[in-house]
Formats: structure tokens, sequence, C-alpha cells
């Protein structure tokens, strides 16, 4: 099986070693064509994304990647979108999970969060109409709409979970929101075992952080998705132990949803339980599922004793360290 490997910048590449290795030890058959992306690139080749990347996923039709900077306020505006568009990949998939061994306010937080991934504002649709004014243009689409909600409503029948909360802001945007709310409705019909539920995403936002476990599964827009999946990953820990997946009809790019840490970069710091959680993603949905059990079930031993637990954790561990400590699990 090979899997088109970016490693990214900043700490992307020490992250990406680490699950390579851990999966080597797996014993996964996966085999990595490696090729880069970003600003290491750009500084090569003149380009953010060479024309052999987009090759190389086209034919292994699944790619993993690390971490990519995007300039903010200006430049190259998201190799991330980039991608996305390219390979019209509609689902970004973000599991919100509890790890017992992590304490935070909450326990036994296990909500999804389906994130459109094409449209609305992340179309980059802007324009300037003078030095002191700017326009952006929030674009949704009926069809676009329907394929997300029907995905998320999909995923729900398959796995067993229970309720879909739709999230919108279609109190004020009431045709742009409105027309995603009312697809929502639609296609809820089709699917009467699942509870369905309409929340506005401040208040959605509050309710997470009252009572996180009154979620299963939320499915939204673009924006709303990205600010959500982010205010989830507070709720069980941080950014380090959120995986995440991009996917379209027949091309999937895992990635975790943190991003490239240029503050600690090559210094051995960086966590890689969001890197490792996101292949457990891969593993699952490559039929290699006994592996993705193990790894995960080790992740979760590895943290219950806290000399293994990064900075970012509230510990001192090195990445290399916990690589190690991941490894030497999987032998026992």
């Amino acid at each position: 099986m090979k899997v088109t490997l970016i490693k990214g910048d900043g700490i992307g590449p020490e992250i990406c070693e680490s699950m390579k290795q851990i999966l080597k030890r797996l014993g996964s058959k996966i085999e990595f064509e490696e090729i880069n992306a970003g600003a290491s690139v750009f500084e090569k080749e003149g380009k953010f994304i060479p024309d052999e990347l987009f090759e190389s996923i086209k034919r292994n039709k699944i790619a993993i990647k690390g971490p990519i900077t995007t300039p903010i306020g200006h430049g190259f505006r998201s190799i991330n979108v980039e991608l996305r568009k390219k390979f019209d990949l509609y689902q970004n998939i973000r599991p919100i999970k509890s790890i017992s061994s992590i304490k935070t306010k909450y326990d036994n937080v296990d909500m999804i969060i389906f994130r459109e991934n094409t449209e609305d504002l992340y179309m980059g649709i802007e324009e300037k109409i003078s030095d002191d004014e700017s326009h952006s243009i929030k674009v949704i689409t009926r069809k676009k709409s329907q394929r997300i909600i029907k995905a998320a409503f999909e995923y729900a029948r398959k796995f067993n979970r229970k309720k879909i909360t739709i999230v919108t802001k279609a109190n004020i945007m009431k045709l742009t929101d409105g027309l995603f709310l009312e697809v929502g409705r639609e296609v809820s019909k089709d699917y009467p075992e699942i509870e369905f539920e309409e929340l506005l995403v401040d208040n959605t936002a509050m309710q997470m952080v009252i009572n996180p476990n009154k979620f299963d599964i939320i499915v939204t827009e673009n924006l709303y998705g990205d600010i959500l999946s982010d205010l989830g990953a507070g709720l069980v820990g941080g950014l380090g132990l959120i995986p995440g997946v991009n996917k379209g009809k027949d091309i999937a790019i895992y990635e975790s949803v943190h991003g490239a840490a240029l503050d600690i970069a090559g210094e051995d710091l960086a966590n890689p339980t969001a890197m490792l959680l996101t292949s457990c993603l891969m593993l699952d949905d490559i039929e290699e599922k006994e592996k993705a059990k193990k790894l995960r079930e080790t992740i979760e031993d590895v943290l219950k004793d806290k000399k293994n637990h990064t900075k970012d954790l509230g510990g001192s561990s090195s990445l290399s360290d916990f690589t190690k400590a991941i490894i030497d699990k999987i032998g026992e």
C-alpha cells in the first residue's frame, strides 16, 4: 500500500518521522512516497506545491501530511486549501475524543465535527473596494451543502451514532446559512432513526463549554467548523491531541489539526500524538483496523505515566523519548 507523505514545515518533519518509526514497529504494510510542499520547497523550487506532489496523490489516492505554514495577511493563501480544492476534498472530519489519562474539566468527550471543506468564506473570494474598505464573499450552494450533510448522516448510520447537530447562523445570514439549514432539514428526513438538532454557532460554542457530552456529531460550514474544532480540542487537552482527515469521492488526505509550531521546530519538543492518531484514521480506512486499535491503546497506556507528557501537556518529555516509549510499549 503506497501512501504519499508530505512532511511539511516546522515540526512536521519531526512528527512524521516519529509516525514512520512507530508504524514500522506496528508492522504496517504502508510504503511511503515522500514528496514535500510548503515554505521549504518554495525556497528551493520557487513554488509551494510541486507538480510531482499532485501526480503522487492522484496515483496513490491516499496522502498523510504534517503541518504546513501559511503566511498571515499576505502571500500564498493556503496550501491546505489548495489541496482541498484541487481534489475536491469536501469532507473535513475531526474527532474530538477524551484521552482518559489527560485530565481536563471534562470526562468522556466523544464528538465528531463534519466541516464542509470547499466553499463558504474560505473560498477566498475577496475584493478591495478602496484603501478603507474590503469585501469577502460567502458562497453556500445546495449541492455542496447536501453532500457534506449526507456524509455526516451516513457516518452516523454506519457507526451507530445517535444525534446530529447542524450549526449555522441562519438567524442573521438568512440566504446563505438559511440554505445550509434548509438542506439539513431535508436530508434529515431520510434518517428518521437519528436525532436532528439545530443550533446557532454562538450558542454551540457556549454549549460545548458548558456540557460537551451533549454533542455527538456536528455538521457545519467551513469557517464555523474550523473554529469549533479548535474549541473542541481545548476541551480535551489541546491541538496536539486532535486528528483529522479530508475526504473526497476517491481521495483522502489525512492531517493533524495543529500548526507548524515554528518556535520549537528542530528542538525535539513536539508532541506527535495528533499525528499518530491521524495515522490511526488512515489505518482504519485501509483495513489495518487492528493496528489502529493497538496504536490507540498504546498511546493511552503511555500517556498514563506523566513522565511521557510533552511540554504542551505540562510535562518535560522530548519527542524522541515519547516515540521510544510508544515503540517499547508496542514491543511488550
